[in-house]
């Protein structure tokens, strides 16, 4: 399961270098013409730009994992750069149905708990779920 992002990382580099010379062309043309308060809203625009697309960057590549294999289930999660798995046994785990809004539903063993689906719309949960019980003991 993947966050939904319109552009690659790589795209957006090259999307931002594109906007990043046009904003200074035309800064510059004002600049010639003697505009020099044009420095301070250029400054503004690319500072906001730059943390929006860094926000952007960070979580482009978010995704979830659900391995199964024999008796292991593995929830591998990779959000803002940070990666995180979690190890259940088939045998053992317990998933809990989304309840009124909730955006997740969670897998369940004993000690361990872990929130999947962030990246899933509300109608296809019921798909996974299903697609998951047949495994699980």
């Amino acid at each position: 399961m993947r966050r939904n992002c319109a552009l690659t990382p790589s795209q957006l580099l090259k999307f931002y270098i594109a906007l990043v010379c046009l904003s200074l062309t035309v800064a510059t043309g004002f600049l010639l013409v003697g505009v020099k308060v044009i420095l301070i809203f250029t400054t503004i625009e690319l500072t906001a730009v730059t943390v929006g697309f860094l926000v952007y960057c960070r979580h482009a590549l978010d995704f979830e994992e659900i391995e199964i294999s024999g008796t292991r289930l593995l929830v591998r999660k990779f959000i803002a750069y940070k990666e995180s798995v979690t190890e259940f046994n088939t045998h053992w785990v317990r998933l809990s149905h989304p309840e009124g809004q909730q955006k997740v539903f969670f897998i369940e063993q004993t000690d361990q708990r872990v929130e999947v689906g962030q990246f899933l719309r509300r109608e296809q949960f019921q798909g996974l779920i299903a697609e998951l019980r047949p495994y699980l003991g």
